[in-house]
């Protein structure tokens, strides 16, 4: 590949993660927001998915308006239930902190659940698109996968961090390319993790059969 066909896929590679962070960002406040943040994610994690695994070559419209259809509902009570956790977490903190030295025992158990809510969190969303589960399912695989893939999961924090730090500094960025980017990041990292899954389960499997 010659550099001036390099830079032209480096540049179309760029413009269909800006079209498709605009049309996440359109999506969710098609929705109000917060009835549109968790089925544009979908939608989003669900393109960013098919393009790694080069699963259809369809418009990026169509997979995205159909996956936003199909799961504005599932993924709304999802969205729900991860709000409600998020929400008794912070409750739970603040009332620990303001009742200091009588409470201070419920601590580590507090953060040890925040831990698990946060790793959860992380895998939420590669899980969710990649495999046909029902939502407690999906929270059991991802928080068994996160805690199968420490090094996955730290790479996939670390890609949040990079891009709290670049949108910090570049927050034009923000309509552009801040959710296709991390999505596109988190995808990748959340496949290589289900591959290794995958080829432990084999190993397993032809170990116990040998």
């Amino acid at each position: 590949m010659g550099g001036w066909e390099r830079f032209n896929t480096i540049v179309y590679g760029m413009l269909k993660l800006a079209y498709l962070n605009l049309l996440w960002v359109l999506f969710t406040f098609a929705g109000l927001v917060a009835f549109g943040f968790f089925p544009a994610t979908a939608a989003l994690f669900t393109v960013v998915r098919k393009w790694q695994l080069r699963d259809g070559t369809g418009p990026v419209f169509t997979s995205f308006w159909h996956t936003y259809k199909k799961e504005f509902f599932k993924s709304n009570g999802c969205g729900l239930i991860f709000t409600v956790i998020g929400y008794i977490l912070y409750y739970d903190f603040t009332f620990i902190g303001m009742n200091s030295g009588k409470l201070t025992f419920l601590v580590p158990v507090i953060v040890l659940i925040l831990i698990w809510y946060m790793i959860t969190l992380f895998f939420f969303f590669p899980v969710y698109v990649h495999f046909d589960l029902p939502f407690w399912k999906v929270l059991k695989q991802s928080l068994l996968i996160a805690l199968t893939s420490p090094l996955e999961l730290i790479q996939m924090a670390a890609a949040c961090g990079l891009l709290y730090g670049s949108v910090s500094l570049l927050p034009g960025i923000i309509p552009l390319f801040s959710g296709s980017v991390l999505a596109y990041a988190v995808m990748w990292i959340g496949l290589r993790a289900f591959e290794k899954v995958e080829r432990k389960k084999l190993n397993s499997a032809e170990n116990k059969t040998a």
